[in-house]
């Protein structure tokens, strides 16, 4: 008997012919995709150029591990049809999308009305994306599904903008810590943002293990993630009590401790000129809306560089230029996806504020 092929290996053979178009068969579903040959990410010194067969051949190794990130969250995408020198522009509402796509209605104040978002939960989904020039995917931190510590909650996420709130979709699974620094390396030209080098990373990295024994000491687990840029993304994984702005106040408290502790290392301003020489801790990020990048997302860095959960114990060995699309998969097929148990791992903040307070 011949060995029935996993939807994976199917595409990767698919993947493999030479034609610059074709239509994938996945798993029941069919994507047509083209300009399979074109440059997304420029040839960088012995690498030659990253086309998008190649983002569709990397999204498709690492989708056992990326899709459950993904699965049940609102997301929108940054795409990039000419590649990362070419112009790009963030979709969130998708009005027309291919039958294999789920989507979810919820009401956007800024449109006034209801739109359209994506949820990206199979294969064909993922790689739809990638065809449309979708390199960035940045799904919410909250979900619509209710199971398991959100029972009870709404899933009315239309109508108005009480709605929402009341929703599940108001209830975020973590809280974040974006850490960017604004310590230059003296190469960028005028208005440049910061460029990665391996002073500021290691800036970087020094106060995320601080803020990871700082939360150590509370009896808080945080898991870690380069940015795939040049900053580090820290996640406190909750139990669905808080809403969004109770989430935003937590990740403030401990940003300014952060800046009391660390003046001269630390900053919260807003202004871009005010943040130089210093770490950027934006708490912010932790609104209904906002996102960062998905773990094992690639990034717009011209070795194609993916945003890379790691254990706090490889932190010191890491720079974020050895997670790319040509390496990632390999380490996940030998290591496996540290951030597998993040949702196993919620903490109840609530039980422990009250513990605290009685105690």
């Amino acid at each position: 008997m011949s060995q029935v092929s996993s939807p994976v290996d199917s595409v990767l053979e698919q993947l493999d012919a030479r034609e610059t178009k074709m239509v994938l068969a996945i798993d029941g579903a069919e994507l047509p995709v083209t300009n399979l040959d074109k440059a997304l990410w420029p040839a960088a010194g012995r690498n030659r150029a990253l086309t998008k067969r190649d983002l569709l051949r990397y999204l498709t190794r690492v989708s056992p591990w990326l899709l459950p990130h993904l699965r049940g969250r609102p997301m929108f995408t940054t795409r990039y049809p000419d590649g990362i020198a070419g112009k790009s522009f963030y979709q969130k509402h998708w009005e027309n999308r291919p039958p294999f796509a789920r989507t979810v209605s919820i009401y956007s104040s800024h449109n006034e009305g209801d739109g359209s978002y994506l949820i990206c939960e199979n294969l064909p989904t993922l790689l739809f994306l990638a065809q449309m020039g979708g390199l960035e995917l940045h799904p919410w931190f909250s979900r619509v599904d209710t199971a398991p510590d959100a029972r009870g909650r709404s899933k009315k996420f239309t109508g108005s903008e009480a709605n929402l709130e009341r929703s599940v979709l108001n209830y975020p699974d973590f809280v974040v810590f974006d850490l960017d620094p604004y310590l230059y390396s003296g190469r960028e030209a005028k208005g440049e943002e910061p460029e990665l080098h391996r002073k500021a990373f290691k800036q970087t990295r020094d106060l995320a293990l601080r803020l990871r024994d700082l939360l150590g000491s509370l009896e808080l687990q945080v898991f870690v993630k380069t940015s795939g840029r040049t900053g580090l993304h820290l996640y406190l994984p909750i139990v669905r009590k808080f809403d969004y702005d109770a989430a935003r106040s937590i990740a403030e408290t401990i940003g300014r401790y952060a800046l009391q502790q660390w003046p001269t290392e630390v900053t919260l301003e807003w202004a871009v000129v005010r943040r130089t020489g210093k770490i950027f801790f934006d708490y912010n990020q932790n609104s209904r809306g906002k996102s960062l990048s998905s773990i094992l997302c690639p990034r717009r860095h011209p070795l194609g560089t993916v945003s890379m959960p790691v254990q706090w114990d490889e932190l010191e060995r890491i720079y974020p230029t050895d997670f790319t699309l040509r390496t990632v998969p390999g380490i996940l097929e030998q290591q496996g996806d540290p951030w597998a148990d993040i949702l196993t791992s919620k903490q109840d903040l609530g039980a422990m504020l009250e513990q605290r307070s009685a105690g």
